[in-house]
């Protein structure tokens, strides 16, 4: 997903069985203990098919990357590489977009980690290495990462206002591509690493392309992977009734693609109540249908099916890369037509793109040989195979992996990370602070205060893997959570910060810029409404955004409330909201109180926390993220923030660049 919207935005051979007598078929085959087997080298070229396979998919997808979006493309195939050919003989060979790189990233991971790192492990690479170039809930995953969460917090639905967009889709093939034949585990070990960035139905089309991923190292019929994705998905899920739709609509027309994906565009190509603030193009479950759409019609070919995956439309690139990816596990390096591996001829390029990744998008993204790319993602798969009651053997001469297919993936216990949690005095507080996976449940997992470090303030309990309850009580609360699972213990030091009721709806008036806002109907009234977060049903509508300017430097904006008498005050909670694609931030901060002789002063001691992205890099910066500010008491009858408002120019050169902040809510307290 590298859109102009938001930019404006890898054998084929025998197949091993071990039976009572040796034998090589070019099918997999399960003995009585429920294994496959594969020649290591039909591994390692499958592999290497599949890593190509997401490239070239990739690039084929990225020219018809949201270019139909009310219409499917025409039925004019092959479309072919068009404008991404001019990048692959500018680099010389393939180029990094979010398709692949973040893979690339966790195969570093792996290698530094071992083959699951910690989710503060993963957290820590994303903020070293992505910097730019990320959108949706890759960019707010990111942002709350630097705001001091760490996954699988960074994907909730409660704290990742995009949780339910495609980026699953985007990065992780490489955990079911080091599981071979391992469906349970790699669906789960899928489930896991989607936690990053997405939650619930979210991370679905993500698990199932996991699923069908796995089970192609031994299964080829496309039908038959579907239905196999299907039965890894949770019971009763979303995206297997709409995998069941897009059957449906391939069975009633079987020759007509156009009006499958006409009906299927009236059905998920819009706004619903779970994303009504969100760009729809980008949701995983319309994404999802049409890339099982485009498996049904490109029945096996690849050039049909990375032209399908153009021609559907949306995120058109994850499609092409991911189904890509697929069919070079299923038919080897032959299944992929050699136009689109040697675009220039082999006279050009000797190897398949050149044999060369060259990073253009992220931060200390070694360049590397494809070959050797999935040699080495290759070996992490061999050793989660032994890891997990597989095994390597000498069978007529040749190397074979036995793989046990009914592993199942242990998440470790690893209890996350998090800022400092507001909590207002004598209101319902609920912080999920370990959401379970699918294939999780509290029957094994148990959740303790630990004993001598902290306590939970009166009125909160733990209830499973919750805090609930309402405390009266101001202050600030430190304790240890302790998570015990078979095998794993792990603890994790939480902070909740309880402050007297909000005195903002006690103001007078509203302050903002060179204005005071008395009228109850006015809609900046919208900052001391009480809706601040996902958790409060908070949505776009919910945040204010101040006048555009379009001069730089841009004159400061301000908020804050006047009061009819003096009120002692020393917190105040800072929501920006819906941060705007080129603008909705401050890029510095202050906050100020009138004094006895009615002029503005700075307050003393200021500290806020999570610090603020007070630059201009707009992929960096949050939105719906609590700020709790703090500061040396003052007693005063108006307080406010000020700062200057940022703004990038967009990518659409003849849009003009604005300057502007945005807020959802500010809360005054007295402590």
């Amino acid at each position: 997903m590298n859109s102009s919207f938001i930019r404006s935005r890898m054998l084929s051979g025998a197949i091993t069985c071990v039976l009572a007598l040796s034998c090589y078929i070019p099918t997999y085959a399960k003995d009585k203990h429920d294994t496959i087997s594969i020649s290591v080298d039909d591994y390692h070229q499958k592999v290497y098919a599949s890593w190509l396979g997401q490239m070239v998919g990739n690039f084929y997808g990225l020219p018809y990357e949201f270019k139909y979006i009310e219409q499917p493309g025409p039925d004019a195939f092959p479309y072919g590489y068009d404008s991404s050919l001019e990048r692959l003989k500018e680099v010389d060979g393939a180029f990094s977009d979010d398709d692949t790189d973040i893979e690339y990233m966790y195969l570093l991971a792996m290698e530094k980690y071992g083959t699951t790192p910690y989710y503060y492990q993963l957290a820590d690479e994303w903020q070293h290495q992505v910097r730019q170039r990320v959108w949706a809930a890759n960019r707010q995953a990111l942002t709350l990462m630097r705001a001091g969460y760490t996954p699988p917090l960074t994907g909730h639905r409660n704290f990742n206002s995009e949780w339910f967009q495609i980026d699953p889709q985007l990065v992780n093939e490489i955990w079911s591509v080091t599981s071979p034949g391992m469906v349970n585990y790699a669906v789960q070990k899928t489930d896991w690493a989607a936690r990053v960035t997405n939650d619930s139905f979210g991370v679905e089309p993500a698990m199932h392309y996991a699923a069908m991923y796995s089970a192609a190292f031994y299964e080829t019929d496309i039908p038959t992977l579907i239905e196999i994705g299907v039965k890894a998905l949770p019971r009763d899920s979303k995206f297997s009734k709409v995998v069941a739709h897009m059957q449906s609509l391939h069975e009633k027309y079987p020759q007509n693609w156009q009006q499958a994906r006409q009906e299927m565009a009236a059905t998920y190509a819009k706004n619903f109540d779970y994303n009504p603030n969100s760009w729809y193009p980008i949701d995983a479950t319309l994404n999802g249908a049409c890339a099982i759409l485009a498996l049904l019609y490109g029945e096996g070919d690849f050039q049909r099916t990375m032209d399908m995956s153009a021609a559907l439309g949306y995120d058109a690139d994850n499609q092409a890369a991911t189904l890509a990816g697929l069919l070079g596990i299923i038919g080897g390096l032959d299944a992929i037509p050699e136009s689109l591996l040697f675009p220039f001829g082999k006279d050009t390029w000797q190897q398949p793109l050149n044999d060369k990744y060259i990073n253009v998008t992220r931060e200390d993204l070694p360049d590397a040989s494809i070959r050797d790319m999935a040699r080495r993602m290759a070996l992490l798969g061999e050793k989660i195979i032994i890891a997990n009651g597989g095994k390597k053997q000498l069978v007529d001469g040749k190397e074979v992996y036995v793989i046990k297919q009914d592993a199942d993936f242990i998440a470790p216990m690893e209890l996350p990370k998090a800022p400092a949690q507001f909590i207002e005095a004598n209101t319902d507080y609920r912080f999920e602070f370990y959401p379970l996976l699918n294939h999780q449940s509290l029957d094994y997992l148990k959740f303790s205060i630990v004993e001598g470090e902290g306590a939970l303030p009166e009125g909160l309990t733990l209830k499973g893997n919750a805090l609930t309850g309402s405390v009266d009580k101001v202050g600030e609360y430190s304790f240890t959570i302790q998570g015990v699972t078979p095998g794993m213990i792990n603890r994790q030091q939480y902070l909740l910060s309880v402050h007297s009721k909000n005195l903002a709806p006690e103001a007078v008036a509203i302050i903002h810029n060179d204005d005071e806002f008395d009228a109850p109907e006015a809609t900046i009234n919208l900052i001391r409404d009480g809706k601040r977060g996902l958790i409060d049903g908070y949505t776009n509508g919910d945040t204010f955004y101040s006048k555009p300017q379009d001069r730089a430097p841009a004159t400061a904006d301000s908020y804050g409330y006047r009061f009819a008498e003096p009120k002692e005050m020393s917190v105040l909670l800072f929501n920006p909201g819906y941060v705007k694609e080129d603008g909705g931030w401050f890029t510095s901060i202050e906050v100020q109180y009138l004094n006895a002789q009615q002029q503005w002063q700075n307050v003393e001691q200021l500290a806020i926390t999570p610090m603020l992205s007070l630059h201009n890099n707009k992929y960096l910066q949050g939105k719906v993220i609590d700020h709790i500010i703090q500061f040396k008491p003052v007693t005063s009858q108006a307080i406010r923030i000020i700062g200057v408002p940022g703004g990038t120019q967009p990518d659409d050169s003849s849009a003009k660049r604005e300057y502007f902040s945005a807020i959802a809510e500010l809360s005054v307290h007295q402590r």
